[in-house]
């Protein structure tokens, strides 16, 4: 029987993993985060539940040991780019000290690490980019995610990076909003929202991302992998997609460029990955913004039902 390992199971994408792990045959899941498992109650009897800690090495040796896993899919991580800015040595602790604890343990369980990275490790001069372009972040969320992925290069461990950009969906108990949520409520409650249109994502699915990294597992695959959506967009093209299925008033929908923001860290224009590599060698095949709008619409239905 195989054994998976989740980091960051609480969260979205960690959320969307264990949906579509638990279900599978000869497949041993443990789904780890910090405290308590926020999983809906009728998932429980699909995995194992273990609270984790993954900037305490003691902690995380202790656990991996215990189940010696086959592959960890390594999610967690301080993803709030403007808390990153502003508290470094917390970014630097789960971004880099944590993947260097999950590296260790790799490296002495002969252990498939599967981690999650990022398109802000670029600077968002040329994108979309592929798996060979230059990393060169502006901001320190970037440049910890970067130093994570240097340390993995490094390893001793059997690896895959799964860069991706811009993640949406919706899953349960969530903290955090998405474009497409924020859009709708505001428009269905006659708000005039601002958009930029100055910069540019292949905004992904948290399914496709899932799925993506059931692939490389599957595949046993090394290396780097470029796993996002397709459609090279701009926030304002989001807005006004979302709009569309929506039925709502695009007139509500105004255009800005990020001079008009303030924020702690910068922000990379265009960047967007190109995912060729992924969907020749792992058969990844994402789903478009549009589709990915009626998967969430129908999740929400399902929700309020």
């Amino acid at each position: 029987m195989k054994k998976i390992l989740i980091t960051g199971a609480n969260g979205l994408l960690g959320q969307k993993l264990v949906q579509k792990l638990m279900g599978k045959e000869d497949l041993h899941l443990i789904a780890t985060g910090v405290g308590a498992s926020r999983l809906p109650a009728s998932w429980s009897s699909g995995y194992t539940w273990e609270s984790m800690d993954i900037t305490d090495p003691d902690i995380v040796n202790s656990i991996v040991g215990e189940y010696q896993p086959d592959c960890i899919i390594h999610t967690a991580a301080m993803t709030q780019v403007d808390d990153c800015e502003n508290q470094k040595e917390a970014c630097w602790k789960a971004n880099v000290d944590a993947v260097a604890n999950m590296i260790s343990v790799c490296e002495q369980h002969d252990i498939h690490l599967v981690h999650l990275s990022t398109d802000f490790i670029f600077d968002g001069e040329n994108g979309p980019y592929d798996e060979k372009a230059i990393p060169r972040p502006v901001n320190y969320y970037g440049e910890a995610k970067l130093e994570a992925e240097r340390l993995i290069n490094k390893s001793k461990c059997r690896w895959a990076i799964a860069r991706t950009v811009l993640v949406y969906g919706l899953a349960a108990d969530m903290s955090r909003s998405n474009i497409i949520l924020w859009v709708k409520k505001s428009l269905e409650s006659g708000k005039q929202i601002n958009v930029v249109t100055d910069q540019w994502r292949t905004p992904t699915l948290a399914e496709d991302l899932a799925d993506g990294c059931i692939l490389i597992f599957e595949h046993g695959a090394e290396g780097i992998f470029n796993i996002s959506g397709e459609d090279f967009l701009t926030p304002y093209d989001m807005a006004m997609q979302t709009a569309t299925y929506f039925g709502l008033d695009h007139s509500l929908i105004n255009k800005a460029d990020s001079s008009n923001f303030s924020q702690p860290a910068q922000r990379p224009l265009k960047t967007g990955f190109i995912i060729e590599k992924a969907k020749s060698q792992l058969g990844y095949n994402p789903k478009s913004f549009m589709d990915g709008i009626g998967i969430l619409s129908k999740q929400l239905k399902l929700a309020d039902s």
